[in-house]
Order: C-alpha cells, then structure tokens, then sequence
C-alpha cells in the first residue's frame, strides 16, 4: 500500500467510484488518480479470488476502459492502448500481407478464411477493419477458433442483456481487443488452451510482453510465425 495510504482512505476511495460509475459524466483524470491510488486494495482482492461480479461491484471502473488502463500499467509498466496501436502501426501491413499471401500457400484454412474476408470488403474501413482481419487471420493460422474469442451480439443490447450468455473467460464483444487482452492480465486469468497461440502472439508481438525464456518457453507455433514473419520481411525488403 502507498505510504500516503491507510485501509480507511482506501475504503472511501473504493466508495467515491463506487458513487461516481454510476454518473454519466465523469472526469477520466479524477477516476484515473483513483483507481492508481486503489490499486493495491484492488489486485490484493483480485489475488484472493474473488469473483468476477464481486469485483465488478468493489471496483466497477477497472472493467472500463480507463481503469483497466491504469491498472494494466501499474500492473505491468506497458500502457496497453498505447503500445498496441504503437505496434499496429509498425507492425499491421508486414503481417497482414505475409498472412494473405505467403501463409495462404501452407495453410489452407488462412486461405480460406482470407477468402471470406474479401466476401465482406466494405463493412468495416481503415484501422478497425485491419485489426479484424489480422486477429481472424492469425486465429486461422494457429488453427484457433473464432467463436470462442468473437461473440456476436446485436449492437442495440446493453451489458446486462448478453453477460449470462458469455463465457467466464475474456472474449471480444464488437472489437475491445485491448480490454479482452488486458483482462487476462488485471484478473489474474490464463489464457484459453483455444486461444493459446494467437494470444501469445499478440503478447509477444503487440503488447511487448516477453518474460524469460527460461521461465515461460515460447510456444513453438508461435515461434515459427515470428520466423517466418522476420524472414518474409527480410527477402521482400532486399
């Protein structure tokens, strides 16, 4: 706990955002402070166990996209929306391209799944759709399904009319692929055996989350990618 910190001005913290998420206006630096300030209370119940509804009722902002920011970076030093579009930017037109043409030759589900892509050309434009297409390209690569990550929901519906049919683990409603991502990490939750390659990669590739070797091998699949991936990169560029 900081040293400015007591469990009584932790608790009137806790009760002040408890108060202000239900506000339709509120000042995102206010609840940024607040959340930063909170943050050991918060990850200690986190560590503890507690269940998802009881921490979204303790601390509602960190399941919005400001407080699970703020905590993400106290958590791991890495702002998440900034690096990951940092690295999109970078990164986004090299796999997009490797995946759609050079992958397409091995792997005939990314063939296909390209192929379904270009059906729906114009639904989506510029960065949201790049971002679509590459994480449904990698899923097919890694031979990952798609229904386990996206689910498809009217865009009329609140929250609280599609939450009991979601699964207990992180998954992409519309494209909050920054929030599914930071959720694995805020909520001490390990990634779905389904999902294991394709979020290792955006891990490793677009967050910049590289722990040691030693303690946490690199899984092979995606290995390979980043290969492939440095070695397309040098024979086009050349």
């Amino acid at each position: 706990m900081p040293l400015s910190e007591t469990a009584e001005s932790q608790k009137d913290k806790q009760e002040k955002m408890k108060m202000l998420s239900k506000e339709t206006n509120v000042n995102n630096e206010e609840i940024g402070i607040l959340v930063q300030s909170t943050y050991y209370s918060q990850h200690k119940e986190i560590n503890k166990g507690a269940s998802m509804k009881q921490l979204f009722q303790d601390w509602p902002f960190v399941f919005q996209e400001i407080g699970m920011g703020v905590h993400f970076k106290q958590l791991t030093g890495i702002d998440l929306k900034e690096m990951f579009f940092a690295s999109l930017d970078k990164k986004r037109a090299q796999l997009l391209k490797f995946l759609k043409t050079t992958s397409t030759e091995r792997k005939k589900q990314v063939m296909r799944a390209a192929a379904k892509l270009e059906v729906s050309r114009g639904q989506l434009e510029g960065g949201s759709k790049d971002v679509k297409d590459m994480v449904i390209l990698l899923l097919a690569y890694f031979e990952e399904r798609q229904e386990v990550m996206f689910h498809h929901v009217e865009e009329s519906f609140l929250a609280e009319d599609v939450v009991d049919k979601l699964p207990v683990t992180p998954c992409i409603i519309v494209s909050a692929l920054c929030m599914m991502f930071g959720s694995f990490y805020c909520f001490n939750i390990h990634y779905l055996v389904e999902l294991a390659s394709t979020l290792e990669f955006l891990q490793r590739c677009f967050f910049n989350i590289n722990p040691d070797k030693k303690q946490l091998p690199i899984n092979p699949k995606v290995l390979t990618l980043i290969a492939d991936l440095a070695d397309h990169d040098w024979r086009t560029s050349s």
